[in-house]
This record gives structure tokens, sequence and C-alpha cells, in this order.
């Protein structure tokens, strides 16, 4: 789950991490009264949209009088900004955050990540802040430093220290560092995230340490422990499609093919859509009704596939463990008669009652393509989508 630059700020406050006076809006007037409720002559107005790149693509402006951030939030709110992250089609801006100038003296950049390979958080530091993490490691990868956390001693001050060392903190300002690193640390396991960033973090012309944007996104599994990071969520940034599926327990994420995948397991739906690229295809969602689903559940999962205008072909790939055959063709059945299914559909069952899942299927005087096995069935439905 994704959250905005303010929300990621309240909660780095929330750690002792030193962040701009700032103010959400919604409207242009609610804008130019931040603005003067912060006082000052320099404000930054920002989008707030779950992408970055947001300065590149004209959604961050600076102003110095209360017309000029009038004129910003005219020309900001209701636009579709387009970055490296949101695709051509750029994701419409419904919020803005107002935030009290800063004298930068120079810019770094933080993140964490969970490493898998050590299993521990891994810090990245570097002295390249306010440009892509990505670009730098391309560029520059000696300018990207690493640290994994011992997860049972935490980052420790000493640790935290050398890191900003390492990136070029002035021994002035490295208490204030650690300040910042120990609190991104923090939040990162208090809040059970999976990536954090500050990029940039600055060094403001007196030597303070001030985290000039935030980024986080958190394990959507752990959310049932944070009902406040729960609260945050911003249902106008996510896929319609995805909002629907998670009402109804559905793993769904749209992807830009023409072949739906309708499949139990995580990671039988990823071998699903590599055999569908394989034989010349383009799988047009990632979908995971999970071991036990339900008629009901099968039956949703259809009318949110077919909600895609693309849709050419639908291939159901099932191996029945937990879940058997017949239950999943009862549930194909029903939702094919529900939905008026009007694309060729392939579907391929193996495992537990597999015959007479397939007999169920047979006896239903519904058109459905029978696939013999995961090769068969893709080839099938690439060419019924070609067909179509």
């Amino acid at each position: 789950m994704k959250i905005h630059e303010y929300q990621g700020k309240e909660i780095l406050r929330q750690f002792g991490v030193p962040t701009p006076r700032g103010i959400a809006c919604f409207t242009v007037d609610e804008a130019v009264t931040a603005a003067r409720e912060l006082g000052g002559a320099v404000w930054v107005v920002k989008a707030q949209i779950h992408a970055g790149g947001r300065g590149k693509g004209g959604g961050v402006k600076v102003a110095h009088s209360h017309e000029e951030v009038r004129a910003a939030a005219q020309q900001i709110l209701g636009m579709h900004l387009v970055t490296h992250q949101t695709g051509p089609g750029g994701q419409l801006v419904r919020r803005l955050l107002v935030e009290e100038g800063a004298q930068i003296a120079r810019e770094f950049y933080l993140g964490m990540v969970v490493d898998r390979e050590s299993q521990r958080v891994a810090l990245l530091a570097s002295s390249e802040g306010g440009m892509e993490i990505e670009e730098v490691a391309k560029v520059s990868p000696d300018r990207i430093h690493t640290l994994r956390i011992d997860p049972l001693a935490g980052l420790m001050a000493d640790e935290a220290a050398e890191v900003a060392r390492r990136i070029g903190i002035p021994d002035a300002s490295i208490a204030g560092a650690v300040q910042v690193l120990q609190g991104l640390y923090r939040a990162f396991v208090e809040k059970d995230a999976m990536l954090a960033e500050i990029n940039p973090l600055v060094l403001t012309a007196d030597g303070s340490t001030l985290a000039l944007d935030a980024k986080f996104n958190f394990d959507s599994n752990a959310l049932y422990r944070h009902p406040e990071i729960t609260a945050y969520r911003d249902l106008d940034e996510e896929d319609p499609a995805e909002v629907e599926a998670s009402r109804f327990d559905l793993s769904y994420i749209s992807l830009d093919g023409d072949i739906a995948c309708l499949v139990n397991g995580a990671g039988l739906a990823m071998a699903t859509m590599d055999i569908i690229k394989l034989y010349g295809g383009n799988p047009a969602n990632f979908l995971d009704v999970g071991g036990g689903a339900s008629r009901e559940k099968v039956t949703e999962a259809f009318k949110l596939m077919l909600k895609n205008p693309n849709l050419r072909a639908i291939l159901v790939n099932i191996f029945g463990g937990i879940m058997k055959c017949d239950v999943i063709a009862e549930g194909i059945v029903a939702a094919v008669r529900e939905v008026h299914l009007s694309v060729p559909l392939v579907v391929r069952l193996e495992g537990t009652n597999v015959e007479l899942g397939k007999k169920i299927l047979a006896e239903s005087g519904l058109p459905i393509i029978s696939g013999s096995d995961m090769a068969d069935a893709a080839q099938k439905a690439v060419a019924a989508a070609r067909s179509e």
C-alpha cells in the first residue's frame, strides 16, 4: 500500500525526523489560505499522487507570493500529471501539499528496503540526492552506500554516523543526520514498511537536516496491525479494478495485454503469464483466486476480467489441491452463465477431482475450450485471442 508525501511526513515527524511545515489542500482557495497560515516569503506547491518524478512533470512549483501560490495551485490541481511512474495517461491530481520554502545547501538520498538475501533491512544512502536512485545506480554506483542492519541491535548511532560521513555530511551536521537515519529505521520497522525513502534529505544553510520529501510503501499483509496506516489509503490513486478485487479477497493486478488469466496460486499465476508470453500472447492481468475460492468468488473474478475493454480471450489454469477441480468447474459454469461470456474461454484443470471437474465442464453445454496441459491451454488461448 502506498501513501502520499504529506502523510509520509506525518509519520516521519512521529519518529523525530524534521520536515518542512506544510498543509494538505484540496482546493485552490485552501492552498492560498495554507500559504498565509505558514507565513514566510517562499512556498512550494506540490502535487500529491502516488508516483515519483512529479517535479519533472510540472507537478512542483515554487511561489514567491500568494498570487503565485494561487496560480500554481490552479495549474496543478486537476491536471493529468505524467511521470516515468504513471504511464502515458498520467494521474489526475486531486490533492496538493503547500510547504514553507527551505534554504537548501546540499541534497542527499536515503532509502530503506527489505533485502531478502540477507533477511535484513538494507539502508541505502547517497550524496546524489534529488535524483532517481535507479539513475544513480546506473551512472555512479560507487556513490551508493549500503548497510544491512542487524535486526536485533537495530541501527546503531555509530553506524548511522559512519553512513552520514560516507555520503559527505559534514561533522557539524552528523548528529542531525543520525537522528534522521535512526528515526527512518524505527518508522520502517514499527510501521511494517516495504520501502521508505527521503529524497532529498537536505542540509539547510544553517547546517540543519530536513526531510524535503517522503515516500512509504507498506506491507499490505500487515495492515491489520496498523489501522492508522489503513486510514491513509487513497482509493482514487488505485486501479478501480484492483480496489474491486480487494473487496472479494482476490489478488488482482491489471496489465496491458488481451488474454485474461484466472489462476489459483501466485506462483502458478506467474508461470501462466510467462507461458502466454512464450507462445506470443500478452496477459491482461494477474489474478489469483486463492486456495479456497467459492462459486461466488469465481463469478466475481469473471466479472472483473470482463471489465477490460481490450479482452479477447480468458485462460483459466487451475491446479486442484485445497481447491477441488469439481468446485472450480461448478464456479466456472455458474459464472459463464451469469456474465453471458462473449470471448473465448480456455480451461485447464489438474489435481484433486480433475475428472469430475472436466465432466462438469463437458456436460455444461457451454462453448468452453479444454486444455490438456499448460502448454496446450496457453497455445489455444493465444490462438483464440488472435482469431477474435
